[in-house]
């Protein structure tokens, strides 16, 4: 019989090597260049959760859903338009295109559903909402689930087509990174961080520097004053919600490049849990604090990812029990997130 604390025990030399490789500059740099990446990523689709919660006080568990379809929507264009033949250049164009055109069906799609099945139960409870948008991500999980397996996708895992479509200098390491550094980095993360740092500007720029940004920020505070002067809020919750849900779609294009997720309906329930995590450690309805609590999964999946493969912990499931205890130890020390107050959001 083993005895479960010899076979627990980690082996000293391994656990001194995998220290003095961890301090390793290269493996430094690869841990947070990674992360942040991830974080990203991670952001794209917690801004959108941040922007629906601070103005409409709205929990939409359908978040994941519409990333979900996001990534599918996406796998279908690139496998459709693209062939062996196709170029890293037209395969970077064509995504470009893809996020366009996704922001823009979902943005609608959102809008709709804000319109007709949202809106009619802004007097009940949130109990209310907590049902209707997660009944809704049930139901396209699901209709996701009919429509890929009777074109012969399996549902899960991942859709391995679409990530293929992957340009080569993204899918391997960068080459200017270990050219310079010595640094095996995926060329993705990089593309990764470039544009989630554009896509972050952009949604500051929008709530920052045009009337509707205002109206937002200006309604998460005090929506009966805002009323009171004439400005539609009612509108400026439709917007708000399409633009949540077209974000939460963007990051699910993205994830369909991402070697540790791709296409796939568990995208669902997976972005959703990881997405409430950065938005609940950043602070409810917060900017800055989804942001920074980004940052920080985002560095610590990349973290523990590398714990994993390098064999001094075993257990593939590390990544998700470290995010949640963050979350934990987040909620003990300041309940309200980190940039967060302690209420925010309503109509």
């Amino acid at each position: 019989m083993i005895d479960p604390l010899t076979h627990a025990t980690v082996d000293a030399p391994m656990l001194a090597d995998t220290l003095s490789r961890f301090f390793q500059p290269d493996t430094l740099a690869r841990i947070l260049i990674e992360g942040l990446g991830k974080a990203a990523i991670y952001f794209i689709i917690a801004i959108g959760l941040t922007l629906v919660f601070g103005l409409m006080g709205i929990l939409n568990f359908a978040h994941g859903a519409f990333a979900m379809v996001g990534a599918y929507i996406g796998g279908v264009i690139m496998v459709v338009a693209l062939s062996s033949a196709s170029g890293a250049f037209t395969r970077i164009a064509l995504f470009i295109v893809v996020v366009a055109v996704v922001f823009a069906l979902l943005t609608a799609a959102g809008s709709a559903l804000e319109i007709k099945l949202v809106r009619p139960i802004y007097d009940r409870t949130p109990m209310y909402q907590i049902l209707l948008t997660f009944g809704v991500g049930l139901i396209l999980e699901e209709l996701a689930r009919i429509i890929v397996s009777s074109r012969g996708i399996q549902p899960e895992p991942t859709w391995s087509a679409a990530q293929a479509t992957i340009p080569g200098f993204l899918s391997g390491p960068s080459d200017v990174l270990n050219s310079l550094f010595g640094v095996n980095i995926r060329g993705f993360y990089l593309f990764a961080i470039v544009s989630g740092a554009i896509l972050a500007v952009a949604v500051y720029l929008f709530l920052t520097r045009t009337l509707y940004g205002l109206y937002i920020r200006a309604g998460s505070e005090d929506p009966e004053m805002v009323e009171a002067l004439g400005i539609d809020v009612r509108k400026a919750f439709t917007i708000v919600f399409g633009l949540g849900t077209g974000l939460a779609a963007v990051g699910g294009v993205f994830l369909m490049w991402d070697p540790t997720w791709g296409p796939s309906v568990m995208l669902n329930l997976d972005v959703l849990l990881y997405a409430f995590v950065v938005v609940v450690i950043g602070g409810l309805g917060s900017f800055k604090g989804t942001l920074v609590a980004a940052v920080i999964v985002g560095v610590a999946d990349s973290f523990t990812t590398w714990l994993f493969n390098t064999g001094i912990v075993a257990f593939s499931g590390l990544p998700e029990v470290t995010i949640f205890l963050l979350l934990v130890i987040a909620l003990i020390i300041r309940p309200q997130g980190l940039y967060g107050v302690e209420e925010v959001g309503g109509h």
